[in-house]
């Protein structure tokens, strides 16, 4: 990976960009987060960005613009051809991570789809199973821009302060995103359930007085 990322510095800016959002983008939109994980090139491009190699902000904007694009493709895709997808060899091998995941997604729906953006394996099959499950594309937007703007900043600013000790935070990230991620779910699902209390009790109120 070091020598990945020195010929990653030697490139002109344009095309640093370039790459980085096509990797971030495919991850999710054709599922080769399985082979090249998004958050590694993201993390990459912070180095490159601690480097002067790029504009940290202008990185920050293609990850997050990247990952929300993608994960969106994902949706359609699966909007359209999940179940055939799914029932290609790649991933009938993973069919019980798979319906975990879907499990998942039933139970929390849009926490879910946010919580699903730091934990590797979700974060490269929950856009297809939003959209296979039929989840409104509203509902999914919603939750999908909110963790692509905290998943790309995020990993963008851990490779830049990391800078030449990347190889660390590439180590530790993915236990550092599990943990985020299961705070993010629970927000999710207290504010969902607290929602619904008052839902229900407004509604008990309106009856009692009509």
């Amino acid at each position: 990976m070091t020598g990945f990322l020195h010929r990653l510095l030697d490139l002109p800016s344009a095309v640093i960009y370039l790459i980085v959002g096509v990797f971030v983008f495919a991850e999710d939109a054709v599922l080769i987060g399985f082979i090249v994980p998004g958050e590694t090139v993201a993390i990459l491009a912070g180095v490159a960005a601690s480097q002067g190699s790029v504009s940290p902000a202008v990185t920050c904007a293609v990850v997050v613009f990247a990952a929300i694009a993608g994960d969106t493709t994902g949706y359609l895709i699966g909007a359209r051809y999940g179940h055939k997808i799914l029932s290609l060899r790649p991933l009938r091998r993973r069919a019980k991570r798979i319906e975990s995941a879907q499990q998942t997604l039933a139970r929390h729906g849009g926490p879910a789809v946010l919580g699903g953006r730091f934990v590797a394996f979700l974060h490269a099959v929950m856009p297809l199973l939003a959209g296979t499950s039929h989840m409104s594309y509203r509902r999914f937007f919603a939750y999908n821009a909110a963790g692509g703007v905290l998943w790309g900043t995020g990993t963008v600013l851990a490779g830049y302060l990391a800078g030449s000790s990347y190889a660390v935070v590439e180590k530790t990230f993915g236990r550092a995103s599990a943990i985020a991620a299961a705070a993010v779910i629970v927000a999710g699902l207290v504010a969902w359930r607290v929602h619904r209390w008052r839902r229900r009790r407004h509604g008990g109120v309106a009856e009692g007085n009509s």
